[in-house]
């Protein structure tokens, strides 16, 4: 299924494995954290075997942070207070351990920094030849980080991001609605954009959102996975579309 971009008015990207292979980043990150956390817990009830990477793609891919730590608790029968987003890394709260996943991301990405996936900044290169509006809607508050730091800083109306989400209200993926700022913001509406993600939770946001097209970037969730969750069409690299 060819894309004929100039058929639409704005490409709305997740950042994490779509642009970047950020995701890589996340995924050692929240391992370290929950593993360290799991192997101390102690309740009744409670799974606390290893954290695994099918976890990530089941609970956590593409979440608003603290929802990730949430569905994952809930999953293994922990049960913890939410706190407060101004909560320490160190409490055992759903954002105290969300806050302590954000600092060992940040770690990782100062020390080894981030290149962009080449096929994804070969599409970048061609939409930009065409003017197209283009927009980053992650749910990680760091967006504006690795973005700087992949050298990309400068190719998009706007960047929601996982603080922008929460000063304006917006719910997160699976919600749409996170993308549909996004096209508001680059003049145009859900049925004249397109949505580009490999999560899970943001192909059912731009399946639920009504856009005019899902691309599902198969990362390791799986082709079947991301079709059956919504994408109109899976790509394993997005310089497949450039």
């Amino acid at each position: 299924m060819p894309v004929t971009w100039s058929e639409h008015d704005a490409v709305l990207f997740d950042l994490d494995g779509v642009l970047t292979p950020t995701a890589e980043v996340h995924m050692r990150a929240w391992a370290e954290m929950f593993n360290a956390f799991l192997s101390r817990w102690n309740s009744p009830g409670a799974d606390t075997s290893a954290y695994t990477d099918a976890d990530y793609y089941a609970h956590v891919d593409g979440k608003p942070r603290y929802d990730g730590v949430r569905d994952l608790l809930t999953a293994r029968g922990i049960s913890l207070p939410d706190g407060d987003p101004s909560d320490p890394p160190d409490a055992d709260t759903v954002c105290g351990l969300g806050n302590r996943k954000n600092d060992a991301f940040n770690v990782v990405l100062d020390r080894d920094g981030v290149t962009a996936y080449p096929g994804s900044v070969a599409l970048l290169d061609v939409l930009r030849e065409m003017r197209m509006p283009l927009a980053v809607v992650s749910s990680s508050v760091n967006a504006p980080a690795v973005l700087a730091a992949a050298g990309l800083a400068d190719r998009f109306v706007t960047v929601v991001d996982g603080r922008v989400a929460t000063s304006l209200g917006l719910a997160g993926k699976p919600a749409p609605d996170t993308f549909v700022h996004a096209a508001t913001e680059c003049g145009t509406t859900p049925a004249r954009s397109v949505v580009v993600e490999d999560a899970v939770s943001g192909v059912r946001a731009g399946a639920a959102g009504a856009f005019a097209l899902v691309i599902g970037v198969d990362r390791g969730a799986g082709v079947d996975t991301l079709t059956a969750a919504g994408a109109d069409l899976v790509v394993g690299d997005l310089g497949d579309l450039a």
